[in-house]
């Protein structure tokens, strides 16, 4: 999410080409880092931010928690340090091809992500049963979006969203960007807000893993045609 430090993160797609393509020494750190952030959301969702201390999570990525201050200065890096999706989301609307609109490419691209989601547990640790959207809408309310010590964050992390997709909008017209790129932007983000709302939550309850990955893709198709 937010800005890290310390070795790259490799995004859960390209985790075992990434990794191979590193020197052991900063392959065996990056898997280190990546254990840490897979312990913390893991706990951030079961438990709740507030709930969770430094201390659990080092315990349950099998490192001390000085190692784990080497790679991350608070809790709360910790629960914004992968920007992952952002640079998903902004490699899709700046590779996509001709006669895609940037709506339509960040609806494809966070569809992959949902239906990559359903397939794959953590990267690093035991194997998981695949977590289903509610699941995963759940656990983001619960690990982050209730929490009121992370209110603030998330709305910069939100800024940061429209900051960059802004930037990326206005390469495309080789000038700078204007308020009209801005609202833009804004709208796409909204997209990726809708995404993990209240609303969305009370959508996706009830239903079957198969029927809520569906009525949200379908929902971001609508979105992403009409952005």
């Amino acid at each position: 999410m937010a800005d890290h430090l310390g070795p790259p993160v490799v995004p859960a797609g390209d985790a075992a080409g990434g990794l191979r393509a590193l020197p052991l020494r900063e392959r065996k750190r990056a898997m280190t880092r990546r254990a840490i952030l897979d312990a913390a959301e893991r706990l951030f969702e079961e438990r709740g931010f507030e709930h969770v201390t430094v201390a659990q999570i080092a315990d349950a990525a099998n490192v001390s928690v000085k190692t784990l201050f080497v790679y991350f200065r608070s809790k709360e890096d910790l629960a914004f340090t992968d920007t992952s999706l952002l640079d998903t989301c902004a490699a899709a609307i700046e590779g996509r091809s001709p006669g895609v609109s940037p709506g339509q490419a960040l609806a494809g691209a966070l569809i992959g992500v949902l239906r990559d989601a359903r397939q794959a547990g953590p990267q690093t640790g035991p194997p998981a049963r695949p977590q289903t959207v509610a699941e995963g809408i759940e656990g983001f309310h619960r690990g982050y979006g209730g929490s009121p010590a992370l209110h603030a964050r998330l709305l910069r992390m939100w800024e940061e969203y429209e900051d960059r997709i802004t930037a990326v909008l206005a390469a495309e017209t080789g000038a700078a960007p204007t308020p009209a790129t801005r609202l833009r932007a804004t709208g796409l983000v909204g997209i990726l807000r809708c995404l993990t709302s209240a609303e969305m939550r009370t959508a996706v309850a009830g239903r079957t893993p198969r029927d809520g990955l569906a009525y949200v893709c379908d929902w971001l198709l609508a979105a992403g045609e009409a952005a």
